[in-house]
């Protein structure tokens, strides 16, 4: 089964300094028809003013993902860590037991354009814990490369979960196939640009989600950037 989430149906909060797009319930967006998919509970897409940010919080058994498309997203926790985020960078911070951090755009001129993802954890009131990488465009040109999954293949970020998290850069005919074995979900978001996924057109921002599906096969792109989710229910 195949469900189109159009991207204008999302849940939006215009706070100035950040304009969001919650793909699923989130903050004063509520919606019980949209919890979450599978594991996966959280896309919002954030843009944040120059210089503005997310001031110190806290979060609890999350698996939480941040992938960079524009400027800079900087990083503090109660752990220590304290890193810059940019384009190809992808950050994952398991919060496990607990932990406070803090998120801000650290230029004075350009718009920070980030997804923050988070998934539900298989096991809870783990040790918090935290890690980066960088992927060169050229490891996602025309194919989905693997970014996060829960026994670190391919020199993924490890999470605390059975799931997996592709990313691809798609611009022509070239096709790409990710299997999904027998009860597992997929789910397709649009970063930026345009995709045919399962014989269907999605635009920037659009998601796909499939259920009883063999696989995720993406015909063509046109300029596009996709998160493919390969997930438990």
């Amino acid at each position: 089964m195949l469900t189109l989430r159009h991207h204008q149906a999302r849940g939006h909060a215009d706070h100035g300094w950040l304009d969001s797009w919650h793909s699923f319930s989130f903050a004063s967006y509520r919606d019980p028809e949209h919890m979450g998919f599978g594991a996966l509970r959280v896309i919002n897409e954030d843009r944040v003013q120059p210089g503005k940010g997310f001031a110190t919080h806290s979060h609890q058994n999350m698996e939480i993902i941040s992938y960079v498309l524009e400027g800079e997203l900087a990083h503090r926790d109660s752990m220590g860590n304290s890193s810059t985020i940019r384009p190809g960078d992808v950050q994952r911070m398991s919060a496990g037991s607990g932990v406070t951090h803090s998120e801000y755009n650290p230029s004075q001129t350009q718009l920070s354009h980030f997804l923050q993802i988070w998934i539900l954890p298989a096991e809870q009131e783990v040790a918090p814990s935290y890690e980066q990488t960088h992927v060169v465009a050229a490891d996602k040109r025309d194919q989905l490369r693997l970014l996060v999954s829960g026994d670190g293949a391919e020199g993924s970020l490890r999470i605390h979960q059975d799931a997996r998290l592709y990313a691809g850069l798609l611009d022509g005919a070239a096709d790409t196939r990710l299997p999904l074995a027998s009860g597992r979900l997929g789910y397709v978001h649009v970063a930026r640009g345009r995709a045919k996924v399962n014989d269907q057109w999605l635009d920037t921002g659009d998601a796909l989600k499939l259920t009883d599906e063999p696989a995720v096969t993406i015909e063509a792109g046109e300029q596009a950037e996709v998160l493919v989710f390969d997930l438990p229910r």
